[in-house]
């Protein structure tokens, strides 16, 4: 399980280590050689090219080493340790390079200087990254919460083991019970009911994780477990003490003292998953930036016509059903919700979602604004700060997911989206329950590369039909 819950933090290590050992480097030569960056240095090549591929050679080997490992339990001299001994294994490959194209006039100055200056300077950093993302874990951010099935010895140490780690960013929302426990003291946490109010608990909690640790007398409640959870596409954990042996069907890592059996239902994987969120921010960083002059503009015009406010704010239900506020350019008259009720009737959508193509309650500029997908603009500061993604089923109102059917519900399993695939395949269509089958066709089918093909094709999907 530390393997999906650290993977954001491997990749800010590799990110923060290329970037400090491409700047050491740059900066140990213009103290050295007293020169201008731009001048070639004594092996024949430019700083910043031999910059780059020494940081590149640092995490290769870093990561070669296993440097990079996603451990729960971690320390100062620990990693100091392997900082020194990547830094011995970097060294010695160095030198037999500049062996092999014969360069040996190398400032001796120049490789002490860096050789001492880089691992302290990486050492430093990483310390800063790790502790900067316990931090953020600790305040509750990007916070996951897991639902441990079963009440005996075994499910409160796992618990309180997973909440001993801060760095994974997960609590215990508390427990169910399968009414087979004997001999056991209470759990210190809440009991939230019985394993047969599974699903009243996912509908009423924010559930992301499933731990099923239960007796040998109630494992018959396994299968029916795992079977709910696929349906709400939640992640399970199935904990075993060392000693018991491996199960072989599913993902198996070592997590403090327990062998854990991870069972993924929302498609994504760990790796890809990290780099998905890496991309989103990028993106919206730079999306925000370049589209800053038609954010004003926007502004300006919604003012101008209807007055304030220019933003509408609205509760949405994102990942495992967690609340948030959906930003929006105001397209509709002040006070359209109060109204909703008297169109009711009008909706022309089939299922929980509301829609009406010609709905009275939207002003002149809020038309051109939807049609042209302008109106979405401000979600990119949803996307900035993790309660959506650029690519993902679109966010539902509250009263909409109130009344999904089962099915509907893994929907929610993964971060809602600016824009996905019905949206680029079925924009004007009607049908509720069509539009949730691509959504949960793209969940299944789900890679980085096909959301990079659904942002490619959505722009002329926005200009070829018309959006409502």
């Amino acid at each position: 399980m530390t393997r999906r819950h650290l993977m954001t933090l491997r990749l800010l290590l590799m990110g923060a280590d290329a970037a400090i050992t491409a700047a050491v480097f740059w900066i140990v030569s213009v103290v050295r050689f007293e020169a201008d960056p731009s001048v070639r240095w004594s092996v024949g090549i430019d700083v910043a090219p031999a910059a780059a591929i020494f940081a590149l050679m640092w995490v290769g080997v870093f990561y070669a080493l296993g440097q990079y490992r996603l451990r729960v339990r971690w320390s100062l001299l620990a990693e100091a340790r392997d900082v020194i001994r990547g830094t011995a294994v970097v060294l010695v490959l160095t030198l037999s390079l500049l062996f092999l194209v014969n360069q040996p006039d190398v400032s001796r100055v120049f490789l002490a200087m860096l050789f001492v200056v880089q691992p302290i300077v990486i050492l430093a950093v990483r310390t800063l990254v790790r502790r900067r993302f316990e931090s953020q874990r600790l305040r509750g951010r990007d916070t996951g919460f897991m639902l441990v099935v079963g009440v005996g010895r075994m499910a409160q140490s796992f618990a309180d083991r997973v909440e001993a780690h801060p760095s994974l960013g997960m609590r215990v929302a508390g427990h169910l019970s399968t009414g087979r426990e004997v001999g056991d003291e209470a759990p210190t946490r809440p009991v939230l009911g019985t394993v047969d109010q599974m699903y009243a608990v996912f509908h009423d909690r924010v559930i992301d994780e499933v731990a099923v640790c239960l007796d040998p007398n109630a494992a018959d409640f396994l299968d029916p477990i795992v079977a709910v959870a696929a349906e709400e596409g939640k992640t399970v954990r199935v904990p075993r003490d060392l000693e018991e042996g491996i199960l072989t069907t599913a993902l198996t890592e070592e997590f403090d003292g327990f062998l854990v059996h991870s069972i993924i239902h929302d498609g994504q994987r760990d790796f890809e998953r990290a780099v998905k969120r890496i991309t989103d921010v990028i993106g919206a960083v730079v999306g925000l930036v370049i589209l800053s002059p038609f954010v004003v503009a926007v502004a300006v015009a919604i003012v101008t016509a209807t007055g304030r406010p220019v933003l509408f704010r609205q509760t949405r239900i994102g990942r495992h059903g967690r609340p948030f506020t959906m930003l929006k350019f105001r397209t509709m008259a002040v006070g359209a919700e109060e109204r909703l009720a008297e169109l009711a009737d009008k909706n022309e959508v089939s299922g929980p979602a509301f829609k009406i193509r010609e709905d009275p309650r939207i002003t002149r500029v809020g038309r051109f604004l939807r049609r042209s997908s302008l109106d979405e603009l401000p979600q990119l500061w949803n996307v900035l700060i993790g309660s959506m993604s650029l690519v993902g089923p679109r966010p539902a109102l509250p009263n909409e997911v109130a009344v999904y059917d089962i099915w509907h519900r893994r929907r929610l399993s993964v971060r809602p989206g600016m824009t996905g695939l019905w949206q680029i395949e079925a924009r004007t269509n009607d049908q509720f329950d069509e539009r949730a089958e691509l959504d949960l066709r793209y969940i299944d089918q789900w890679s980085l590369w096909r959301d990079f093909g659904i942002l490619a094709r959505t722009l002329p999907a926005l200009f070829g039909r018309p959006g409502h």
